[in-house]
């Protein structure tokens, strides 16, 4: 990685090519959409134009003629947000800002795969009495119509959140290779002190859980008001390995987990980064260890 990060920096031909050609490749876009985040990072937006200018082309391809704009859309949000960082400083901020471009996401997904995703919600609908069982049946026709409903809007809003996702760890992966490059150990420190006060935490708490209350359309909020929330979650795990010095195991059991149980643990560390909004386990943990040093060695 570190090699492929130098030859990015080289120069703008070859960060051009880097981004250029994965954005070509469908199942390597995501690492040309991290190498523009470094450019736009370490050289700011005005260096980094032409660079991704030439890497839309291919992404513009992709959408035109094979009706796929996730290469756009995750080449163009994953820059946005490195702007949002480069400027702001702030991982909470980009991660709030992250929302807010999964909502074009959705919109922009819900006109492109209508057909499909309408399609998938059918199918869904005919398997929810199987699915649910006795809990279907106690539904009243209403409930059962709303119910219905709001399948297509989640539908939208999960593919929306995996593309937000993925946007985000693009962003990580190139703010990863500037620390490497030019500040070592910088991204480690930084990504472990996020932590979503509780207010803004509270807020994505409400929207997941309100909003659908407010139109079906709205129900796509839920997964993407999530996002933030589980990255805050992987980041307090991370930093109470480090702070108490445990094996790295725990942060690789957490990842192994997260892949073979993810309905159980992403939801998990949502509720964790909520409740650390409001307690603050690593402050704590930070002044209780500071009491402990009384003089006494």
């Amino acid at each position: 990685m570190r090699a492929l990060a130098v030859f990015i920096m080289r120069g703008r031909v070859q960060a051009t090519l880097v981004v250029a050609g994965c954005a070509a490749l469908p199942l390597l876009y995501w690492l040309g959409a991290a190498a523009g985040c470094l450019v736009l990072l370490r050289r700011g937006l005005k260096d980094a134009l032409g660079v991704l200018a030439l890497g839309i082309l291919p992404a513009l391809v992709w959408w035109l003629k094979f009706d796929d704009p996730r290469v756009l859309l995750v080449l163009l949000g994953s820059s946005t947000l490195a702007l949002v960082l480069r400027a702001s400083e702030s991982w909470v901020r980009t991660l709030l800002v992250s929302v807010a471009l999964g909502v074009v996401y959705s919109v922009v997904l819900g006109a492109a795969f209508r057909p499909q995703i309408e399609a998938l919600a059918q199918e869904l609908v005919k398997i929810l009495p199987l699915a649910l069982g006795d809990l279907y049946q106690k539904l009243s026709v209403d409930e059962r119509a709303r119910l219905a409903a709001l399948i297509a809007p989640v539908l939208t809003g999960l593919i929306a959140a995996l593309l937000q996702v993925v946007s985000v760890l693009s962003l990580i992966l190139g703010r990863y290779w500037q620390a490497l490059l030019y500040n070592p150990g910088g991204f480690g420190r930084e990504f472990r002190s996020i932590r979503i006060p509780a207010g803004p935490a509270m807020l994505l708490l409400a929207c997941m859980v309100v909003g659908p209350n407010f139109g079906t359309q709205m129900a796509m909020l839920t997964p993407l008001c999530s996002v933030p929330l589980v990255f805050a979650g992987l980041a307090l795990i991370h930093g109470l390995v480090a702070q108490k010095r445990l094996s790295k195991f725990w942060v690789v059991g957490v990842y192994v987990t997260l892949v073979l149980f993810m309905q159980l643990i992403y939801p998990l560390l949502v509720v964790l980064a909520i409740v650390d909004g409001l307690i603050d386990f690593r402050g704590r943990l930070a002044s209780k260890d500071a009491d402990n040093a009384n003089g006494e060695g």
